[in-house]
């Protein structure tokens, strides 16, 4: 039987449209930076995708600055800033941030100082989506771009930092978007590219995918494609939770991205239930894919006040516009086998 992908919050599989573009991209030689016509026309598949980007994300007279991820794009609006943070950011952003903003227990984070701090837009391991306050310094909406509707232009936030592979297009590009009028000092520097603000000849390929994967997420997005999810989505949790008395969903109580759950069974490791489901032919996370391959507890699920016994016991299922009804049965059928067999041996 074939494998079935539900780690999408990992990295959502290449697109077609991103592919196509891409493909196209290729046959373009110059370099986005000459004046001849063969730079020129590289230089406006970089414009037309920063434009596609603006308009699926609603970031209308922003500065849209590639990189080649969310975590340079992170480097690049945090560096010498010292900002506050909460436990429940991505590494990429908590490297960066002091950690010290309260999480209750439903994954939400109070934030005093919108000016001075970062606030993600939707946690990438249980999906809790979080209110944006007016002045924000940065909100890290990697998870929740192509999945929410999202205007960045009336969100509040002054920065935001947004990825191409987690919206189906191709890895190794990412974005810091800038309120106009707003600047940072580059990390990367040299030839003055991106405004002056990042260094290095354009990633024009994998820019071409990011736009074109940016479109079709709006579009996917305004024809209901993640409300089709969010339905799987709690069947999938239903299904467990019927069954496995002992299970704990972690963040449901919360607004939460449409295609992620995040459940813990006290005491069976998250990256035991992980090599369990692979074994069965299911691709799924105990966390952050940045922190995957690291036996420890969850920074977001101990932030929300879990004991570590649950932070090291959580399994995350993230769902994709392919999923099926019968891959999510699937699943919950494999897994409930796994659980049971878990607690005959702990008896």
């Amino acid at each position: 039987m074939s494998r079935v992908y539900l780690d999408y919050n990992a990295t959502m599989p290449l697109g077609q449209a991103a592919r196509d573009a891409m493909i196209a991209a290729m046959d373009v030689a110059g370099n986005p930076s000459s004046v001849h016509s063969e730079g020129r026309a590289a230089k406006a598949i970089v414009e037309r995708a920063r434009g596609q980007i603006s308009d699926a994300l609603g970031a209308s007279g922003a500065d849209i600055v590639f990189t080649s991820s969310a975590t340079e794009a992170a480097a690049l609006a945090c560096a010498g800033r010292g900002l506050l943070g909460a436990p429940v950011e991505h590494d990429a952003v908590g490297a960066w941030t002091s950690g010290d903003l309260p999480v209750d227990a439903h994954g939400k984070v109070t934030v005093a100082d919108p000016a001075n701090s970062v606030l993600q837009l939707a946690n990438s391991e249980t999906g809790v989506v979080q209110e944006i306050p007016d002045g924000l310094a940065l909100s890290d909406m990697t998870q929740a771009f192509g999945k929410l509707p999202i205007a960045f232009s009336w969100s509040g936030a002054h920065m935001a930092l947004i990825s191409a592979h987690k919206l189906g297009g191709p890895k190794g590009v990412g974005a810091l978007v800038l309120r106009q009028g707003l600047d940072v000092a580059a990390q990367i520097k040299g030839g003055g590219q991106e405004m002056g603000r990042r260094s290095g000849t354009e990633n024009v390929i994998g820019i071409a995918g990011f736009g074109a994967a940016a479109a079709a997420a709006a579009r996917d997005l305004a024809d209901g494609v993640w409300d089709r999810v969010a339905e799987l989505r709690n069947i999938l949790e239903k299904a467990i939770e019927v069954s496995a008395k002992n299970t704990i969903f972690v963040g449901n109580e919360s607004s939460r991205l449409p295609n992620t759950t995040c459940f813990a069974t006290p005491g069976w490791k998250g990256e035991t239930q992980v090599m369990a489901m692979d074994l069965a032919g299911f691709a799924v996370s105990a966390g952050s894919a940045c922190s995957s391959g690291k036996v420890k507890a969850s920074r977001t699920v101990a932030a929300m006040g879990y004991d570590e016994v649950v932070a090291t016991s959580t399994l995350r299922v993230s769902l994709g516009p392919d999923t099926t009804e019968e891959q999510i049965l699937r699943f919950a059928d494999a897994w409930l086998k796994a659980e049971r067999k878990f607690h005959a041996k702990a008896a």
